[in-house]
């Protein structure tokens, strides 16, 4: 390529071109290929990425990044709570291998079927007989039982009633505070009701079921509602008519509906009610903590157990 005359201003970035037209910041000369359209004129990639890290980013109302779609993410756990239902069912429902490896159980049983032999204590004995299986608890090492019970159902009412929850809260909670924060608030709560199940449920029976998760929203949005003034009313009704189907209702869990409950709200009063000033760091160092109280509610449970 001919290289334009000497003294004909040239693209700072392609000093081989030709050009008149000059950045609107910065004055250099640019090319067609380097102009980028501005509020006036034109001007060069190196002036618009500057401006770029000066305009000030969009936040939640309690800190982190907006969520482009609110949905998505509970979409995805609706996908994933499907799946899963979908692979147990296939697998054999409650004889299957995958609803041993997903529910929670605290302590190890010889389950047969959807039943269990209380008297059984040990997987020796289990095995003896011709169809029983033993199956490993939470307090014998199993504890990722602790997350994927939260994803785990067998009878289609049940997941259906939990997805259709977690459709109507959960988009409007993430919209308010954020993609992060919203998992934050899922699985803390979720792990808190599965933290209340193993303390205070049947030591060999099984719990399954986003229910603890979906309470935990709940809590969440009494929370935020207490924290902006709004009008709790319906929620309160909402709220009020699970509680009184987890008493009235035969194999529900209250222990994972209450400590999700309990969970959800305490996680949202540390995320809503943090100072402005360091809200990021003081959130942070509040939900590790409350993370790390329910690992040591777990570890003191299996100590009782063992």
């Amino acid at each position: 390529m001919t290289n334009p005359p000497v003294g004909v201003p040239t693209c700072y970035r392609h000093p081989d071109r030709e050009t008149w037209i000059r950045c609107q910041r910065c004055e250099k000369p640019i090319c067609p290929d380097c102009m980028r359209e501005a509020a006036v004129g034109f001007q060069c990639p190196s002036c618009v990425a500057e401006g770029q890290k000066s305009v000030r980013q969009p936040t939640a109302a309690y800190g982190g990044t907006p969520s482009s779609n609110p949905a998505l993410t509970s979409i995805v756990l609706i996908a994933t709570n499907v799946l899963v239902w979908i692979l147990v069912t296939a697998t054999g429902r409650y004889s299957s291998a995958l609803f041993d490896w997903f529910a929670l159980s605290p302590r190890g049983a010889c389950r047969e079927g959807d039943s269990y032999y209380p008297f059984i204590t040990d997987a020796a004995t289990c095995n003896a007989g011709a169809s029983a299986r033993w199956v490993d608890g939470v307090s014998d090492g199993a504890y990722w039982q602790l997350v994927t019970s939260m994803f785990t159902h067998v009878e289609p009412w049940h997941i259906g009633f939990n997805m259709l929850a977690l459709w109507v809260l959960g988009p409007q909670l993430e919209r308010v505070v954020g993609r992060a924060r919203f998992l934050a608030i899922y699985f803390l709560g979720g792990l808190a009701g599965s933290a209340a199940v193993y303390w205070l449920a049947a030591e060999q029976g099984t719990t399954i079921g986003a229910s603890g998760a979906i309470f935990g929203l709940m809590g969440a949005l009494v929370v935020i509602g207490l924290k902006i003034g709004s009008n709790l009313q319906d929620l309160l009704i909402w709220v009020g008519i699970n509680v009184a189907l987890t008493f009235t209702l035969s194999n529900i869990s209250w222990q994972g509906h209450f400590g999700g409950l309990a969970g959800g709200a305490a996680v949202t009063a540390l995320i809503v009610f943090a100072p402005r000033s360091r809200r990021a760091t003081l959130q942070a160092v509040g939900l590790g903590l409350f993370a790390l109280l329910i690992v040591l509610a777990v570890l003191a449970r299996t100590v009782v157990l063992a």
